[in-house]
């Protein structure tokens, strides 16, 4: 099957090494050049600025999905292909699984931590089993990803839990990787 759909959760804000933002840019184009359409929070600013900005140069396709409340904050991106604008976080977060075939965890705050968790949440509990990738630029997530290991040590999640995710290093091994498990 054919990776054509991908939804990235990332930082609306910069973060304080220039690397993230040059990793959203690469990334976003990557995916344009593969012809796979980013679904993300629908903000122009930050990481997720950079990642959308990237697919629109390269030609590719942006859906963006914000609640109405956040319109303001995350500063929306009017120049999408398509800006959904949702009652709710709830309603935002449902949309954009039902529009992906796979998720992909960025370097960004608690926003991204909480999707990525929610994902993994519904993944564990059989409400999908869509590829779930952890990007872990620089070592970004090796906290989390050791969180996840401490639970299951601590005999809160069982080890399988580890199949419903992939980690990877360098951007160029995400798509890959997706693809590969589709």
């Amino acid at each position: 099957m054919k990776l054509t759909s991908l939804c990235v959760y990332c930082g609306s804000s910069t973060g304080s090494d220039p690397f993230f933002m040059e990793a959203g840019d690469a990334f976003g184009r990557r995916m344009a050049q593969a012809d796979v359409e980013l679904i993300y929070g629908g903000g122009g600013i930050g990481v997720m600025g950079a990642v959308a900005r990237a697919v629109l140069a390269e030609g590719g396709r942006v859906t963006g999905i914000i609640p109405k409340f956040l319109t303001e904050v995350e500063v929306e991106f009017k120049e999408v292909s398509e800006l959904i604008v949702t009652d709710s976080m709830h309603a935002r977060k449902q949309k954009m699984f039902e529009r992906s075939q796979a998720f992909v965890a960025l370097p960004g705050g608690i926003g991204t931590i909480e999707e990525t968790i929610e994902m993994l949440t519904w993944a564990q509990l059989g409400r999908h089993s869509n590829p779930i990738i952890i990007a872990n630029l620089k070592g970004f997530w090796d906290p989390m990803i050791e969180l996840l290991d401490h639970i299951i040590k601590a005999g809160f999640a069982r080890s399988d839990i580890r199949r419903i995710y992939s980690v990877v290093d360098k951007i160029e091994d995400i798509i890959p990787r997706i693809e590969a498990s589709l």
